[in-house]
Formats: structure tokens, C-alpha cells, sequence
């Protein structure tokens, strides 16, 4: 192994100059022929050999590029390029960690690289390591490189201390460099000013608003964003209890939007009104509502806080106008306030009033001002009759006032007076849905889309119908009308390019109900790599956003990138892989009744000859259908489509090696360890969480998953489950703990389920507390069937008597079909109790089909 690496001559010097520059130019021909002419006479040169492992990874050859790099460590170990390129080779498969290591030692080697110290800083920033961050940043500072003074790197420093804490540091840094300036900055020089502002932030942030304020004074003619240093400007004097002044700072933003509620919420605080005082709030409001007739927001938010009388007042203002004019967001806008019951009859009664002509337009004395001489006409012609039908279907459908045969007639008589509204059809489908006929609903969605079908929105509504539908074919298609035509995978695989992440993981969810397992996983996992190039899209952020002086928002985005993973397309997606994987390990048959294969789970209650002749059938249709793919591919080659850089085919279309996994509770913590960090108060996650640990049999994990989802809602009937379902295990287990791990276990799991406790007299007593939630027996029954196989007829039939209950919902009815389903109970349990349901809830989908029966998701 060589240590250090010969000398180049001239010729090759000159060679290895210009194989970098064409690697930063991306021409990546040129500099492999230039890095083979080098090799041709020094065989064993690490760092050509490394910078050629670069362009090999550029080309997408990341394989071959580890390991010629590996070469290239061999031949120069003490090559500061060699360890450089080797942190890039890690950076770009997303290992920080590794690259982090290369990129130290590179700086062993090599302390005065700024370059390397760039690299590195701008990890451990992607990392949150603010402290080495810091360190790097000062090192960079006062390194002497031509370019270290910059003003990019005053500010990076600046960002660096603020992060860690450091806020006196942050902002006396700003400041020193302020200082070195020779000449004053000009007015129109918004990186300077911009860097003002984020000054005046951290200065407010140590809690000094007094200095804050006399900074920002100072400054404030000159800064080109007025409208954030006035909204900093009257926090700073509320704060400082200087309420007049405050106030006069709230009415210049009100008078410069008067939209914003957050200024209406300021103005209140200013002039010192508390929230419930209706009698002194209203004037405000109504000030602001007569010097803007067609805002909005002036005449909303009254209707929070009067009561009574006074609210039936405003409500009907607000109604008749919003109704008058035809707003289709009217329901939306008044919506919040059905919580309160009061408001939601008074609404209610109102709209109906109109409807049948009951009450007297505008009872506020109000109707001439904004109406005009025709505003009676207005009020009683065909599009304010269509506009309050519209609003009164959206009220019987909304779920605080549900009542569906309400809502379904009076969508039929706006549809009938406005047959081409696409408004009205959208609503109709979402009645549909609310009754659970989901066919009905897509059909109607799309017949909505037929209506307009240039217009994106019902186009996405139309496709997620669809798909909620189980139409997964014809969901793309329609997408297919809005995505590029030669994209590699079709639509969907334009819609994953384009991260629109509702489709794909909408799309996934209909495969899971379908039991197309690999298709499903393919889809979620889009998902997650969706959140990973968002998370890695901001490396490129932490120097651009230095170099162009944005560094309020690029705070801002750093913080908002530490919640990143809350969002909740990731936890829906990372609980539905996570079931997935949980399945694939109890059952692994299920590989091979992927989806990718057409079955649509119909192994399960096959016979083991059955079983390997439908496997049969089904490779040979895969196989057919996978032929016929390529051959469609192979017809789009024409001679001009070779002009670009080749498009990347995905190896694993279907999903089928990412669910032929032989490890499915090792692969199924790429979902769940983001899942839990970032969100620990979403109780399906921890939930989650126990169904993985209790199945790796590492129950000091599960447990904290159980007590976590316990402190979130102690009542939930999951809860119940796997409390038991953990003391069953660990009475099972045949494995002794260590003697800590069982005595911290032991303590804490105690509290739930004492470690003596009859576990069926356990289950027994809360079936009988909470015998009146279907959620809750369906969870005791599970336990009963766990703890005892013998009363699997008894748990079918109580399964199908929870559809007797009064409280039980659509969502519970489809849980238990699902939970017979499971255990697959014969066909006469699950008939008599689709029977039951349909009986109860007649529109819906599930329980009209033969399929449902069968077992066949729907």
C-alpha cells in the first residue's frame, strides 16, 4: 500500500488541471479521456484515479466509483484529494455521517483547503451540528484566503452562532463586519439591509425588545422590506406595553392589508379589548368593514364573538351578502363556527328562512347599502335560490350536522336549476362518499370533470375519486391529460418527477386495499424518497443562501426542514408501509401475492395445490405483461431519441424485490425510525411502533410505544390490545431478559396490566365496561381470539352484533368486516353480517357487493 503518490511530470499536470476543469464543466467524456491518457503512464495515481470515480458517479455509476475510489485511498492514503472525493461519494448516496469522516481527514491531511473546510461546514450545517459548525465557520473566517472576508461568510458565521445559541455572538459579528465597510451601503443594496433586519430579529430574541425597537428605529427608512420591520415595529411596542403607539402601528398595517387577522388580533391587544367584549369589539369590525366594502375578513370575524341576537344579525348580513353575490366558499368560511351548537341552529335556521322566503332580507337594516335598488330582486332570483341549496347540502353533509337524505336534496334541486355548476356535482360525490356508495361518489366526480376538463383541480378530484374507488388505471389516465407524454412510467411516473405526493400516496392506498402489497410499497416508498430529497435539497441552500444575503428565510427554512417529517402524507404513508412489512413478516406467502401479480390477495383460503397453481398463473401473466411493456418501450426509440442524456428505467416497477425482502423488520425501519422522531404525538405511530418491536421481540421499545400512545389517549381500544398482547408475550417468551431490561420492564408495564393478572378476566371486564363502543369490542374480541382460539364462532357473531349498536359508525362496520376477513371466518359469518350492515347503511359500497363477500377489498 503507498502511502504517498509520485509526482506527476508537466504533461500530466497539466492533463489532471484540465480532467477538473471538465468535471465541473460536466463534460464528462472529455474528462475520462483526459484521465486515461494520465493512468496510460501512471497506472497507480490516487487522486486521477479518485477524480475519475467522481465522473463515474456522476454518470450514475455510483458502484463502480466506490470502489475505483477505494483503489485510488489504496495507492494515496495520504492524498487529501483522494479522502475529499471519497466524503463526495458518500454525500451523494445521503451517508453524512461517512463523509463527514472523509472530509476531517481530508483536512488532517490538508488544513489549509478552504474548499475541504467549505464541504465539511456545509454538512455538519445539513446535520444540525451546530457547535462544529461554529468551529468551521470561524476557521473559515480567519483562514487567509482571498475570499474569506466576504461578506457570505460574516453572515454564515453570524447564522452559526445564532443556531447554537449564541445570539450576544450572532449579532456582535454582524455588527464587526458593519463596522469594516468603508463606504456606506446604498438603499437598494438588499443584502445589507436584509442582513439588518435578521440583526434586529436576534436582538429581539435575546429578549432585549427595548434595544430591539430603538435599532429598528434607526434603521427603518432604509430597509426595503417595510412591511416585515412594521409587523417587527408593533410586536416590539405591544410588547413594551406602549399601547397607543401600538395601536397606531397595527391601524398602518390594517390600512395596508385588511385581510390579515393576525392585525386585527394586534389592534384588539392594543387598545385593550379582551376577547368576549362583543358590545366594544363590534365598532372596530364595523369601521374597518365600511372602509372596505369588499373585503371579507372584517365582517368574519365579528361572528366569532357576538352571541345572541347580535350574532343572528351579522349572520344574516353576512349570509345574504355572500349568498347574494354567489361565493361558493361560503360554507367554508362560516364552518368553524358549527362548534359552538347555538351558532349552528341560528345558521341553520336562517338559510332555511330563506329558502322558503321566512324571513326578511337583511333584518340589519343593512340590505340597501350593499345590494343596491335591485337588492331584493337579487335576493329572491334563481342564482341566490341555487346558492343557498348549495349551502344547505354542504350543512347536512358537514359532520357536525350531518343528515345525508337532507343533503342529497337539496344538491338535486341546484342541480336541476344550475345543471352545469361543477361546484354542485363536487358536492354530490362528497354526499355519495359521506353515505359510503365510493362508486357512486368517483362516478359522480367525474362527471363533474367532464364539465370543465381544462380545469386542473377537478381533474385531481376526479383521479382521487378514483382512486378511493380502486381505480387505478383510470386515475392515471386522467392525470395522463396533465403530465408529459414521454416520461418513463407513464403518468405516475411523471407525477413521482413531479413530487405530487396526495396522487402517489392515494395511489398506494388503493393498492393496499386491493392487496396489490407490492405495488402499495413501491408507491409509499416514492413517498419516502420524496421527503429525503427534500431533506437533501437543502444542502444546496445553506451556501446559496449566504452568497445571496436571503437569511430571515433561510432560518426559516432550516426550521421549518427540522419538522419536515410531521407532515402528514409521510406518517400516512410510513404507517401503511409499516403494516405492510408487519404482514409480509407473519405471512411470508404474501410475497408472491404481491399485486404485482395481478392476485388482488386471492391466496388466502386457497388450498396449498391451489395456492402454487394460481402463483403459476400469475407469474405467467406478469411475465406476459412485463413483455408486452418492453416491447411498447422498444417501439418509442425512434432515431431522435437518443439527443439527451438517457432516461433512468426503474429495475423494480411493480414493487416486487422491495416486498421479496428476506428482512422485512430490518427494511421496515427506514419508515418507522423518521416516524416516531418526528411524530411522537401521532398515536397510529406508536402504535405502529409496537406492532415492529413486539414482533422483534424487543419489548422495552414496544412497551415505550404502548405508554406514549397511553399518555395520548388513554381510552383508545388499540391501547387495550397490545397492553395484553405484550404481558401475553412476555408470559410466552421462552427468552430471559436481562435482569435490568425485565426489572424496568416489569415496573413500568405493571401500571397497565398487573404481572399476576388473569388476562381473560382482564379482557372480560373491559369488554364490559365499554360494551357500548364497537371500537372497543372489536379490540376485546381480538384479545379473546389471541388468548382463546377455541371461541372463534362466538367472537364472529359478536363481531356481527356490534352492528346492532347505537353509537356504531361506518368506519366501525367496515372494521369489522375486515377484522372477519382477517381471520377468515367462514363465508356465512361474513354474509350474514354484510346482510346486517347493508341493512343499516344500504348506499354503501362494501356492503353491496359480491365482493365483500368473497373478500375481495373494495
Amino acid at each position: 500500500m503507498s502511502q504517498q503518490q509520485p509526482l506527476l511530470a508537466s504533461k500530466e499536470r497539466s492533463l489532471f488541471t484540465q480532467l477538473v476543469k471538465h468535471y465541473e464543466a460536466k463534460q464528462y467524456k472529455k474528462g475520462l479521456k483526459a484521465a486515461e491518457q494520465i493512468l496510460r503512464k501512471n497506472p497507480n495515481n490516487g487522486d486521477t484515479q479518485a477524480m475519475k470515480a467522481l465522473i463515474f458517479n456522476s454518470q450514475g455509476n455510483s458502484d463502480e466509483a466506490f470502489a475505483l475510489c477505494k483503489v485510488a485511498l489504496k495507492n494515496a492514503m495520504k492524498s487529501h484529494v483522494c479522502w475529499h472525493v471519497y466524503g463526495l461519494l458518500w454525500k451523494n448516496v445521503r451517508n453524512y455521517e461517512e463523509a463527514i469522516k472523509a472530509y476531517k481527514f481530508a483536512l488532517k491531511l490538508e488544513p489549509n483547503s478552504l474548499q475541504i473546510l467549505r464541504d465539511l461546514a456545509l454538512l455538519q450545517m445539513q446535520v444540525r451540528d451546530y457547535d462544529s459548525y461554529l468551529q468551521n465557520r470561524r476557521a473559515i473566517l480567519q483562514s487567509k484566503g482571498t475570499n474569506s472576508g466576504l461578506r457570505q461568510n460574516w453572515t454564515a458565521l453570524a447564522v452559526a452562532q445564532h443556531l447554537a445559541g449564541e445570539l450576544h455572538d450572532a449579532e456582535k459579528t454582524l455588527t464587526t463586519f458593519e463596522e469594516t465597510l468603508r463606504n456606506a451601503p446604498s438603499k437598494s443594496d438588499n443584502e445589507h439591509w436584509e442582513s439588518v433586519l435578521y440583526k434586529n430579529s436576534i436582538i429581539a430574541e435575546t429578549g432585549e425588545t427595548e434595544r430591539a425597537l430603538d435599532h429598528l428605529e434607526a434603521v427603518f427608512k432604509n430597509l426595503l422590506d417595510k412591511t416585515t420591520a412594521m409587523e417587527y415595529r408593533a410586536q416590539y411596542l405591544l410588547q413594551l406595553g406602549r399601547k397607543k403607539e401600538a395601536e397606531k402601528a397595527y391601524r398602518a398595517l390594517l390600512d395596508r392589508n385588511a385581510e390579515n387577522r393576525a392585525y386585527y388580533d394586534g389592534l384588539r391587544e392594543a387598545v385593550g379589548l379582551a376577547e368576549t367584549d362583543s358590545e366594544a369589539l363590534k365598532p372596530l369590525y364595523d369601521e374597518y368593514a365600511a372602509k372596505n366594502p369588499r373585503g371579507d375578513t372584517a365582517r368574519r370575524v365579528p361572528l366569532d364573538f357576538l352571541q345572541g341576537e347580535e350574532f343572528r344579525k351579522a349572520a344574516d348580513h353576512y349570509l345574504q351578502n355572500m349568498l347574494r353575490k354567489g361565493v361558493p366558499s361560503t360554507f367554508v368560511n362560516v364552518k368553524a363556527l358549527y362548534a359552538d351548537s347555538g351558532k349552528r341552529e341560528t345558521i341553520r335556521s336562517l338559510v332555511e328562512g330563506y329558502l322558503d322566503n321566512a324571513s326578511t332580507p337583511m333584518t340589519n337594516g343593512t340590505s340597501g347599502q350593499h345590494a343596491g335598488d335591485e337588492g331584493d330582486k337579487a335576493l329572491k332570483g334563481p342564482p341566490f335560490d341555487t346558492s343557498v341549496l348549495y349551502f344547505l347540502a354542504q350543512h347536512y353533509n358537514y359532520h357536525l350536522s350531518r343528515d345525508l337524505a337532507k343533503a342529497m336534496k337539496y344538491i338535486d334541486r341546484a342541480i336541476t336549476a344550475r345543471p352545469d355548476d361543477v361546484n354542485l356535482h363536487m358536492t354530490k360525490a362528497r354526499i355519495w362518499k359521506h353515505y359510503g356508495n365510493i362508486k357512486k361518489a368517483s362516478e359522480t366526480m367525474e362527471k363533474a370533470r367532464t364539465l370543465d376538463d381544462k380545469d386542473r383541480h377537478i381533474n385531481s378530484k376526479a383521479a382521487k375519486y378514483q382512486l378511493r374507488n380502486n381505480e387505478n388505471e383510470a386515475a392515471s389516465e386522467n392525470m395522463g391529460k396533465f403530465t408529459k407524454k414521454d416520461t418513463v412510467g407513464g403518468p405516475v411516473g411523471d407525477l413521482i418527477e413531479m413530487q405530487c405526493m396526495w396522487y402517489v400516496a392515494e395511489d398506494g392506498a388503493a393498492y393496499l386495499r386491493q392487496g396489490r402489497l407490492g405495488l402499495a410499497l413501491k408507491r409509499f416508498t416514492s413517498v419516502l424518497e420524496v421527503f429525503e430529497t427534500w431533506d437533501d435539497d437543502q444542502y444546496d441552500f445553506h451556501a446559496f443562501s449566504m452568497r445571496k444575503g436571503m437569511i430571515l428565510a433561510y432560518v426559516d427554512m432550516i426550521r421549518w426542514e427540522d419538522h419536515l417529517r410531521e407532515h402528514p402524507f409521510f406518517s400516512a404513508s410510513a404507517i401503511s408501509a409499516v403494516d405492510i412489512y408487519t404482514r409480509v413478516f407473519d405471512d411470508p406467502n404474501l410475497k408472491l401475492d404481491s399485486g404485482a401479480n395481478g392476485m388482488n390477495g386471492s391466496l388466502e383460503g386457497m388450498s396449498s395445490a391451489e395456492r402454487k397453481k394460481a402463483q403459476r398463473k400469475a407469474r405467467k401473466a406478469q411475465e406476459k405483461q412485463e413483455q408486452a411493456e418492453a416491447e411498447k418501450k422498444d417501439a418509442k426509440k425512434t432515431a431522435g431519441a437518443a439527443a439527451e442524456e438517457p432516461k433512468k428505467e426503474d429495475k423494480d416497477p411493480r414493487g416486487a424485490q422491495l416486498l421479496a425482502t428476506e428482512q422485512p423488520l430490518v427494511d421496515v425501519m427506514k419508515f418507522l425510525t423518521p416516524l416516531l422522531d418526528f411524530s411522537p404525538k401521532n398515536i397510529k405511530a406508536q402504535h405502529a411502533g409496537f406492532e415492529v418491536f413486539v414482533r422483534r421481540k424487543k419489548y422495552l421499545p414496544a412497551l415505550r410505544c404502548l405508554l406514549a400512545a397511553q399518555s395520548l389517549d388513554s381510552s383508545h381500544p388499540t391501547n387495550h390490545e397490545q397492553a395484553v398482547r405484550l404481558r401475553h408475550a412476555l408470559k410466552s417468551t421462552s427468552e430471559t431478559l436481562p435482569p435490568k431490561a425485565s426489572e424496568a420492564l416489569e415496573a413500568e408495564l405493571s401500571s397497565v396490566i398487573p404481572r399476576d393478572a388473569d388476562l381473560l378476566k382482564f379482557n372480560s371486564d373491559f369488554l364490559a365496561k365499554h360494551n357500548e363502543s364497537a371500537a372497543h369490542v372489536q379490540a376485546s374480541l381480538r384479545v379473546r381470539q389471541l388468548l382463546d382460539p377455541e371461541t372463534a364462532d362466538d367472537n364472529q357473531k359478536d363481531v356481527i352484533r356490534t352492528l346492532a349498536l347505537p353509537s356504531v359508525s361506518l368506519e366501525d362496520a367496515l372494521n369489522g368486516l375486515e377484522l372477519l376477513k382477517a381471520w377468515k371466518a367462514p363465508s356465512r359469518y361474513r354474509e350474514d353480517y354484510i346482510t346486517a350492515a347493508h341493512e343499516r347503511w344500504p348506499e354503501a359500497t362494501a356492503f353491496r357487493t359480491s365482493q365483500a363477500v368473497n373478500g375481495e377489498s373494495n
